[in-house]
């Protein structure tokens, strides 16, 4: 009897284990910056690769979970959508968000891989969402300003015939700053962190990395990310570099990567932007 209690033990253990490796329910996950060119704390939602997967009856459970975080703003940052998946589900989140936050969005590499871009860049539009590349807007928000940049995925000169990429866009913003204003960036790609912090940005947002798909929590933050390889940097999390943050998601995507998350869940990322004091 006490071998099959041992026994029972164990499997009961392992079953726990794979439970808690394969859950792919949606968690939400806090950061928090300071900074001395913010007076009032300011609080942002990131939402990243999302690559249309489902979220509940017109994306409900994402929409609700946003929601609760009641933010200030709202940062989309690539891969929204997806180049096999239908958008309705990108669709019905942008309907379900737009017109109630400031929303701005930045493309990523699955969106111009679709072949349909400019068919995505206006369903954001058509929501009320701000697209941006190499542009910038700044905002005000609890009577202070806040810069916002963005810049397209690099894959823009590749798939259409624009001859602005992404490093030209960055030069574009360079003078963005200048303004003293808290300056935030929003691009998809987090291994161009050196690129991004010859300029002046405050705060970087980005994904790509879906947190290295798999992950042994406190050993190893990420195995392999696409353009980053096998044990790559910048999976998720925040870094710091000089007087830059740059915060990644690992990502919204469930059903269309071909291979399973593993001790990886989705997530929704809050940045509460908050003064030294």
């Amino acid at each position: 009897m006490k071998k099959k209690a041992v026994f029972v033990s164990v499997l009961l253990v392992m079953l726990l284990i794979l439970l808690a490796a394969f859950d792919t329910r949606l968690k939400v996950t806090s950061y928090t910056v300071r900074s001395e060119k913010i007076s009032v704390p300011v609080r942002a939602v990131l939402i990243a690769d999302l690559h249309s997967c489902k979220y509940g009856e017109e994306q409900r459970a994402l929409i609700e979970a946003i929601d609760r975080q009641k933010p200030d703003v709202i940062f989309l940052g690539g891969d929204i959508c997806d180049d096999k998946i239908p958008n309705d589900n990108t669709t019905a989140l942008l309907k379900g968000i737009s017109g109630r936050y400031p929303c701005y969005y930045v493309t990523g590499n699955h969106e111009y891989w679709s072949g349909q871009i400019e068919d995505i860049l206006e369903l954001f539009r058509a929501c009320g969402v701000t697209v941006l590349s190499g542009t910038s807007d700044t905002i005000e928000l609890h009577g202070q300003h806040i810069n916002i940049c963005g810049i397209s995925d690099p894959d823009v000169t590749r798939y259409t015939d624009s001859d602005m990429g992404a490093a030209e866009q960055l030069q574009a913003l360079a003078h963005v700053s200048g303004n003293g204003f808290y300056t935030v960036l929003l691009a998809h790609r987090p291994e161009w962190i050196d690129v991004y912090d010859a300029y002046d940005f405050d705060l970087v947002l980005s994904g790509h990395a879906h947190g290295g798909q798999w992950r042994l929590p406190g050993l190893v933050n990420g195995v392999f990310a696409p353009d980053q390889g096998v044990l790559p940097k910048y999976a998720g999390g925040s870094y710091t570099t000089g007087n830059m943050t740059m915060i990644v998601s690992r990502g919204l995507a469930r059903e269309s990567t071909p291979v399973p998350r593993i001790f990886n869940r989705p997530e929704l990322v809050v940045v509460d932007l908050e003064p030294m004091s």
